[in-house]
């Protein structure tokens, strides 16, 4: 659990993750976010796939695989036995693993820096504004 933050905000780094049927046309979609805090000593990643996105890439896209590869970057962020061998490394180091360059069907953005007092109120927020679609007004 992280430790409670004090009001002063404190660095996080965040990257976005990125489903990309087809590696070759280097189209893609949102599909998450990791969010690491130092000071809070903080790793978690949330995941949303919106399906009918990554279908419109690529209609034979094997939607079971992609959320099983999916699944495994919250297990990695919650570190332990069951992140298997990159359990026991240490929140940085997990971060550093996920947020690695490479051309693959789960890929991340760039690493970005920003300032909270409260981390998880900060992966809810750039959930909202990153990988979730706004509503079309009506």
């Amino acid at each position: 659990m992280p430790m409670p933050l004090e009001r002063k905000p404190v660095i996080y780094d965040y990257a976005v993750i990125r489903v990309v049927p087809r590696v070759e046309r280097g189209e893609f979609v949102n599909a998450g976010v990791i969010l690491a805090c130092q000071h809070a000593d903080f790793l978690a990643a949330r995941i949303e796939l919106d399906a009918a996105r990554v279908l419109a890439l690529d209609p034979a896209a094997d939607l079971a695989m992609i959320a099983e590869h999916l699944a495994a970057i919250p297990a990695i962020c919650a570190g332990g036995k069951p992140a298997g061998a990159l359990g026991a490394l240490s929140r940085r180091e997990r971060f550093d693993w996920l947020t690695a360059p490479r051309s693959a069907l789960i890929q991340v953005s760039a690493v970005h820096t920003g300032r909270c007092t409260d981390p998880v109120a900060a992966l809810d927020a750039l959930m909202q504004t990153m990988v979730r679609t706004p509503c079309a007004a009506r």
